[in-house]
């Protein structure tokens, strides 16, 4: 699992609610809810995101409501992982169900500025940002999470075993 994208940044205690306000759960869609993620943080914010873009965010993101709908944004939004300094539990378990690879680096996340060119191996757990040069090291995701993201969150994972 290696992703490379520009570094979209975002604050701290970024709630779910700012992820996909309330207004727009009336679908489960991800390219719908994807057109409207961080619409609770600022009007338009998705319209600098590109396709492949990797969030970076400060701690305690995804704090707040239990919310499939916010990783399923941020997903539907083009950005398949999310670098931040620490996620609130309910998020982190969450995102992976969906699909969405999550890697907590502390206060590294300092160091990443908006635009940065990075390449991010989940598996080794190594953020390169290639923009300063610069390595980051991380947790890699553990193999049996690899798998989950791999069918595309638990739903495709639990058909994959029960299909065994």
């Amino acid at each position: 699992m290696i992703y490379t994208g520009a570094a979209r940044k975002v604050g701290a205690n970024i709630d779910t609610d700012a992820i996909i306000p309330a207004r727009f759960l009336v679908t489960t869609d991800p390219l719908e809810l994807g057109k409207n993620c961080f619409e609770g943080l600022e009007s338009g914010w998705i319209n600098r995101v590109t396709q492949g873009d990797i969030l970076v965010a400060g701690p305690n993101f995804g704090c707040g409501s239990s919310r499939e709908h916010a990783p399923i944004a941020i997903l539907g939004a083009g950005m398949p992982v999310v670098l931040a300094h620490s996620f609130a539990r309910i998020f982190y378990r969450n995102g992976f169900n969906m699909g969405l690879t999550l890697l907590e680096i502390g206060d590294a996340v300092n160091d990443i500025r908006e635009g940065d060119r990075l390449e991010v191996d989940a598996e080794k757990g190594l953020i390169r940002n290639l923009d300063q040069d610069r390595d980051i090291p991380c947790t890699p995701v553990p193999r049996f999470m690899q798998d989950i993201l791999a069918q595309g969150g638990l739903v495709g994972y639990v058909r994959r075993k029960m299909a065994v």
